[in-house]
């Protein structure tokens, strides 16, 4: 059985991973300039002034994309280079920048998916407050309304936040992401709250500015899955999918979609955690619940799960010897199937994968080309479990393979590499990967390859 035929097929990046140049044309500095400086802070010392160079090079990029019959290209706008003052004193250079890659898009048959938020925060509106304030917020709405504004007619689906539960974790909780900081939990909450109420008042604005246009939001965090089809180990593994524990509540799905799809932060939270919930301003829950068009799943891994005692959820140990990416991310696709479909059977919102793949220790072999066999099994197990989800049930509209290409990636630096075209950093060149060819294929086939 193949996908929906009018499943839509794409790829993902986001602007400080591959444009570079981020002060060009009167861009501003972002969080991410800031923390590259720090030493240590990313591999290798490098940072993201050069990326992919996709500032320049986004044709060919868009190109590749096309190649492939990819038909959507999910990008983000950096925040820093359309408002670099972080109070609405627009950079129209950087606006004509992201036009024109609209344009290029709709020219090669890709539909826009403009993520608004891929953690590209304005240095200026970090060192009034950042997240912990809530006038980022605001300022987050002002841009999203002017964003929405400009680029009407030219996007129709917006995802204003990507992944807030790794802003929240790795930015301001272990402090390996920017900008960098180790707050109390109370406080890593608080930069959580403002970034759903942020959410909230942009989908509102963005609805305003332009009506009809689908707005959603892209989240991440433990999915599970049940070690075997026994109705006990099947609930286990979902209750353990949204359990909210003290000490393990930030890298969860339902701390986003909760408050966003319901009005409410979970119910069934630890006694620390339902205190500091219960101490944020009620009224903002009534502005953050503005339930999305959709909502976007970024999904690389997962664990097993059976029913204990008392069908308590217990963790299954993983295998000696078990499948893992470059990164050491272990390779578990059966969470594509039941992580979505736990997911839909919660929110029952329409889904679209907006991140998943893997990082390969990638080269140019010696006849010039890129083999990447295991991304090509990885892809076809995890889109085999995507299709068994929607075979289940789940109302899955569509795929980004993260990433088209080659990036900055984050704390990693250069060292790894998740696209579908790989880049010469040296030259710049871009060079489809095997798995490009593979992916091309399966986007012709609507998945009836697999």
């Amino acid at each position: 059985m193949a996908f929906a035929k009018d499943f839509v097929w794409g790829a993902a990046s986001s602007a400080y991973q591959t444009e570079g140049s981020p002060r060009a044309d009167g861009g501003g500095e972002s969080i991410w300039d800031v923390f590259c400086r720090r030493p240590g802070a990313v591999a290798d010392g490098f940072d993201g002034s050069a990326a992919t160079d996709a500032y320049r090079r986004y044709e060919e990029d868009i190109a590749c994309a096309a190649q492939m019959g990819l038909g959507a290209y999910r990008f983000s706008v950096s925040w820093a280079r359309v408002d670099p003052y972080g109070d609405g004193r627009w950079n129209g250079e950087g606006f004509a920048f992201y036009l024109r890659m609209l344009q290029a898009c709709r020219a090669a048959g890709l539909e826009p998916y403009v993520t608004l938020y891929h953690w590209e925060l304005p240095q200026v509106l970090e060192d009034a407050g950042g997240w912990r304030s809530r006038e980022t917020a605001r300022a987050f709405a002002r841009y999203a309304a002017e964003a929405a504004r400009r680029f009407s007619g030219l996007a129709e689906n917006f995802i204003t936040l990507n992944e807030p539960e790794c802003t929240v974790k790795l930015g301001h909780g272990t402090g390996v992401h920017a900008p960098g900081l180790r707050l109390p939990e109370a406080c890593q909450l608080l930069v959580l709250h403002h970034q759903l109420l942020a959410h909230g008042l942009a989908a509102a604005a963005i609805r305003e500015t332009c009506p009809g246009v689908r707005v959603g939001i892209a989240a991440t965090g433990r999915l599970c899955w049940p070690s075997t089809d026994s109705p006990a180990d099947v609930e286990a593994a979902c209750n353990a999918t949204f359990a909210t524990p003290d000490n393990d509540w930030a890298f969860t799905y339902q701390m986003v979609l909760d408050p966003v799809c319901f009005g409410h932060y979970p119910e069934n939270c630890g006694p620390g955690l339902r205190r500091m919930t219960a101490a944020l301003p009620a009224e903002d829950l009534a502005v953050i619940h503005i339930r999305p068009d959709f909502i976007g799943l970024n999904i690389y891994n997962g664990h097993a799960v059976c029913a204990g005692t008392g069908k308590r959820p217990v963790y299954v140990p993983r295998p000696r010897g078990c499948a893992v990416t470059a990164l050491k991310w272990p390779v578990t696709p059966l969470v594509m199937n039941w992580g979505v479909r736990f997911l839909w059977q919660r929110y029952g919102r329409p889904i679209y994968i907006t991140e998943n793949g893997q990082s390969c220790n990638d080269r140019i072999f010696l006849d010039g080309r890129v083999h990447d066999p295991d991304r090509i099994d990885f892809l076809h197990r995890y889109l085999l479990a995507l299709r068994a989800a929607a075979e289940g049930g789940a109302d899955v509209r569509g795929y980004f393979h993260w990433a088209l290409t080659d990036n900055f990636e984050w704390s990693e630096g250069y060292r790894e590499r998740f696209g579908l075209v790989y880049i010469d950093y040296v030259t710049g060149a871009r060079i489809p990967k095997d798995s490009a060819a593979w992916y091309a294929e399966t986007v012709r086939a609507n998945g009836e390859n697999l």
